[in-house]
This record gives C-alpha cells, structure tokens and sequence, in this order.
C-alpha cells in the first residue's frame, strides 16, 4: 500500500483559511473540524482535470457520483443503497434545517441530545419552531441515554428527532441497541429520525459506525440521513454532501421542498467527491491509523502531563472533549488557552450551558502541531499556578 504522508506541516496562513486565518500568527488553531492533512492526490488531480475544461454551466447530478456513493456506503457500512434514494446538498447543515422546514409544522418540535454541535441550537429559531433538549447522561465519563426521560420529550410535539451519530462533541458511535431504542421510541410516537452522520467513516478500533436507517425497514422510511466526504476526506470548503432518504413519498416532499432554496453541488464539489469515493480507500484507512495515534498521543500527554484535565478517548471523530473544570480557569478555558497558552479550542458553552468548563480540541494534525499545542497548554497552567 502507498505510504501517505500526514506529518509534513503546509503553510495555511494567509490563504483564507477559517480556521488559520481567524487569529493571530502566534496562535496555534485546534479548534474548527478542518484537518491540516493535504488531500488525496485524486482529488486535486480530477479537480485540476476538470478544470482544463472551458465551460462550467449549470450541473446536474453526476451518475457516476451516485454510484460511487452507493458502492462506498455498501462497502464501508453495510447498507445498500440505491442512485434515487440520494438527494445531493451543498451542505449539511443546510441539509439539517431543510428538513425540519419541509417536515415540522408551526407549533411543532425538534428534539436533539446535548451537548451537541452548536449549529443544532440554530435549527428552530431558522425554523420558527420549538426545540427539545435531551441531555445525554455522564458516567464514568461515558455518555449514555436515559431512555425514560428521551420519550418523555419526544411526546411533547416532536416532530423530528436530530441524531448526531458520530457523535460532535462527545466522540461517541452509538450501539446499534442504542439505535434500536431510540428507533422504537421515534416509531411509537410517529416521529421523524434526521441523522447526522457526517463524521460516520471517521470511527475507531472495534467500534463500527453502524447507519440508523440501514437496521430496519420501519427505521429507513422515517429515516433521512445526512452524509459528506468534507470531513473524512478534508474538503469542507468544497461543499458537497447528501441525504439519503428511502422513503419515495418523503423524498418526494423533500425535493419539492427544495425549490428555489437549495442548490445542487458545484461541478468541481461533485468531481472531488467522486474521486475520493473512487480512490480513497487506502488513503482514509491510513489517515484512521494516524489519528488513533493521535488520539492515544494525545491521552497519554493530558494524563501525565495535566491530569486535572478529564478526557475520554472518543470512539469517532478528531475532535477530543476535555473536561478542564477541575483546572479552576475562569468562566471560559478556551479564553485562558487562547490568551495565556496562544493554542485556539473551541468553547465548551456553545455545545451547552452546562458545558462552560469542557473545550473541544481537534486532533487531525500533524503529530508536531499538537505537540507543540500540547506543550504550549502545560506551560501555560504551570505559570498559572504560581
């Protein structure tokens, strides 16, 4: 197999990055979900291919995208699908509020488990509809789900229930009894399931990411499930995602639902996407050894180094949820880290009121970034406590 390199650093400053580009030369970025990995060769070189061509009119929707996406959904998570299942969106986000506006009358409700991706929070005020929380329950640093009190809010109006599977920020992959349950209970109370499942092919050792949809029948026809390759193979800024809905009468509502509102990929986002589901195979299952190292780099590091911080090692994702209130830094650690330790995280409150002492850090870097970061961190609490 190819060797792929993920430890070279590449200079992002200065080129518009969001996340390089956001503070200051002398600050670290480990915040936004945006590996610092260089695509797949593929990718650029169909994009380059591409754009050797002088016209760029208006797209359609590639076949042969479908169909890399129905092979690469089958092949990596067990689930066959077929090309008119799949809706393409430029987004998944914008693919979570387009459901909710097609699928939630006035006076209903979404419902979704905290702590969460913040954008979630924004669903309902888009909307003009109600929201549900459902915090998940802590453990031994484990979340779990306290079923009794998930059903008592999805009875309460509900009309779509937002799964986030892999789960942002928590890291957790659901069991697929989890899933069942959960299921059973949006069934029993005719409750639609959106599923967010665009970190699902960033998963851990003997922890498969197993789709919602694909464990029942009564499951896929309430089921729309959101998937992207911008996380898996780092090209967020391409804007490529989809739905997949197996449901033809809520398809149907969906595509009428979109008109006028919401665009079909770009030629170059539909390109990148079939060449990374084409070819990427061997490239992402390299990337998932040097993550896991990374995050088992990482734990290692916060557990000798600064064992006041609480980290369990997410089973999916980058992204690495720290519990820094035993540190005692003030109402916002990612303030202290970004002004005192100059590494950027995200803030823990946006995920959740209750979250103000956690940050997120996002470990798909070179291992010398989060090194340095890291180190940045610890020195930063020694001064502190003196």
């Amino acid at each position: 197999m190819k060797n792929y390199d993920f430890d070279t650093v590449i200079n992002r400053r200065n080129t518009g990055s969001a996340k390089w580009d956001l503070y200051g030369d002398d600050v670290l970025p480990l915040w936004v979900a945006d590996m610092d990995f260089p695509v797949l060769d593929e990718i650029q070189e169909a994009i380059m291919a591409r754009s050797e061509h002088p016209f760029f009119g208006y797209q359609q929707s590639d076949p042969e995208v479908m169909e890399a996406i129905c092979a690469w959904v089958h092949d990596r998570h067990g689930w066959h699908i077929y090309p008119e299942d799949i809706l393409l969106v430029p987004g998944v986000v914008s693919g979570i509020n387009w459901v909710a506006s097609v699928l939630i009358e006035h006076g209903e409700a979404i419902a979704f488990q905290t702590p969460v991706y913040y954008p979630f929070y924004h669903v309902a005020a888009h909307q003009s509809i109600k929201q549900r929380t459902i915090p998940f329950v802590r453990y031994d640093d484990k979340y779990e789900i306290d079923f009794n009190f998930f059903e008592q809010e999805i009875e309460k109006e509900t009309r779509v229930f937002l799964l986030c599977n892999p789960h942002n920020p928590i890291g957790k992959v659901f069991r697929k009894k989890e899933l069942m349950q959960i299921g059973q209970i949006c069934a029993k109370h005719n409750v639609f399931i959106c599923s967010d499942e665009i970190h699902c092919d960033i998963v851990y050792s003997n922890k498969p990411h197993t789709p919602i949809a694909s464990l029942s029948k009564e499951l896929s026809d309430r089921t729309i499930t959101l998937m992207a390759p911008s996380k898996t193979f780092n090209i967020p800024g391409l804007h490529f995602s989809f739905a997949i809905c197996q449901n033809e009468a809520v398809r149907e509502r969906l595509e009428k639902g979109r008109q006028g509102m919401l665009a079909q990929p770009n030629i170059l986002a539909q390109t990148a996407a079939k060449a990374a589901y084409q070819h990427g195979e061997n490239w992402l299952n390299a990337l998932l050894k040097y993550l896991q190292s990374n995050r088992n780099y990482l734990h290692t590091k916060i557990s000798k180094s600064i064992p006041e911080i609480n980290y369990h090692k997410p089973d999916g994702t980058y992204l690495a949820w720290l519990d820094c209130g035993d540190l005692d830094l003030g109402d916002s650690p990612s303030r202290f880290f970004r002004n005192q330790a100059k590494v950027a995280l995200n803030d823990g409150k946006v995920f959740s009121e209750k979250s103000a002492h956690f940050v997120r850090l996002n470990f798909g870097c070179p291992r010398s970034i989060l090194d340095e970061a890291l180190e940045r961190m610890i020195k930063a609490i020694k001064e502190y406590r003196r």
